[in-house]
């Protein structure tokens, strides 16, 4: 594995590297545009703050954790709720600030407990499922926007089929661009794509950055989120570090991750952008390209950046159909969910032992099936309240010798 990538990883220059790097802007693109949209936040805005973010997080993890900073979905729900309330987004990335320290909190906790402690909490019984949990939580949002044109995106999955087992060298590495082009091109000539949005944007322009306010109440609705997706950063490394085979945990330490994030996270509020998390889309990439070079995500982060100031571009990656970014998806989120299935295969988790069986089921079902768990202003639910069931069940469910 070692020898592998460092073969790889001397590949990725000049030209080559910008491709790749593309292929990692591309695959983040769509979600990251879609929770301002969602939001009433700026695209453009949460393009610069994901570019800069990700950088942030690079530099306090020593520019080993191969991972991509995008639009957090988690706080989509409370900032419309603020919203609403307030009539001004600017208290809604007040809130987003102030979750971004809470994860400051949390690395400061880890790192009173230590690493081990935290591990212990973690075997390969609770992390398999959760790594399973987040390919298949996401797989419905894959499923919706495939449906719009299954021919479209039968194309898309057909041509990153055929990138991955037929072609050699170089080309072998960019199945998900190859993807998306080809897709592209034949929603294109099938009609599928619309691009008058073009014709009415200029070429430049600077983002609409806002300046947060902080109100009480707004703080109250937004900063506990931080609690679920602290779980969820938790998930995500584990499944990065699963992929990638190296101990994020160890090195640089589950502490520097969650200040890489919580403080990328407050620098999108300070600068009236989405909060951010390390996306599930560009560990999937890793996962297909096995390519794990981090100097390729900067890359991708600087492309995040300049995009952001180039409209016509941006909107001409707006016009990418839904059913384009559906067929990558279904691949990317299936192989993550491989992953967690690799991760119990290479752990030897005997499945024979009622305690393993019990524990990795109700991961499975509370994390899958939607369950929701609401305390106060805090709503768990998905791979965070999984986790959190995963965790106490592997603590309090004994583990009978000769089971």
């Amino acid at each position: 594995m070692e020898a592998q990538l460092s073969v790889i990883q001397q590949r990725v220059t000049g030209w080559k590297y910008f491709v790749l790097s593309l292929q990692h802007f591309l695959a983040m693109f769509g979600a990251t545009v879609l929770v301002p949209l969602l939001t009433g936040l700026d695209p453009l805005v949460a393009l610069f703050t994901a570019g800069l973010g990700t950088l942030v997080f690079h530099t306090f993890t020593a520019g080993v954790v191969p991972v991509f900073l995008g639009s957090s979905f988690a706080f989509i729900a409370p900032v419309i709720m603020v919203r609403e309330k307030f009539n001004d987004l600017s208290y809604a990335t007040g809130g987003i600030f102030v979750a971004g320290l809470i994860y400051l909190i949390f690395a400061l906790a880890v790192w009173a407990l230590g690493v081990e402690r935290v591990k212990k909490l973690f075997p390969p019984v609770v992390t398999g499922p959760m790594i399973v949990v987040i390919g298949l939580t996401l797989s419905p949002v894959a499923i919706q926007m495939a449906s719009t044109n299954w021919l479209v995106a039968i194309v898309v999955i057909v041509t990153v089929i055929l990138v991955s087992a037929f072609l050699k060298g170089f080309w072998s590495l960019v199945p998900v661009l190859s993807g998306v082009i080809v897709g592209y091109i034949f929603a294109l000539i099938t009609g599928q794509v619309d691009t008058s949005i073009l014709h009415q944007m200029s070429w430049f322009s600077v983002p609409k950055f806002i300046l947060p306010k902080f109100n009480g109440t707004a703080i109250a609705m937004i900063a506990p989120v931080s609690v679920a997706t602290f779980m969820e950063h938790i998930g995500d490394i584990t499944t990065n570090g699963a992929v990638v085979g190296k101990n994020f945990f160890e090195y640089p330490g589950l502490h520097r991750t969650l200040i890489g994030d919580g403080l990328a996270t407050s620098i999108a509020g300070l600068l009236g952008g989405p909060a951010n998390t390390t996306y599930s889309e560009n560990t999937g990439v890793l996962a297909l390209t096995r390519v794990y070079d981090p100097k390729v995500l900067r890359g991708a982060a600087i492309i995040a950046i300049i995009v952001a100031f180039v409209s016509k571009f941006g909107g001409l990656l707006r016009t990418i159909p839904n059913c384009v970014i559906g067929g990558i998806s279904l691949i990317l989120f299936g192989m993550i969910a491989s992953v967690g299935i690799r991760t119990l295969v290479n752990a030897k988790v005997d499945f024979s032992k009622a305690k393993n069986l019990l524990v990795a089921s109700l991961i499975l079902t509370v994390g899958i099936g939607g369950a929701s768990l609401k305390i106060g202003p805090v709503e768990l639910k998905g791979l965070s309240l999984a986790a959190i069931v995963g965790i106490v069940a592997n603590l309090l469910i004994p583990d009978k010798k000769g089971s």
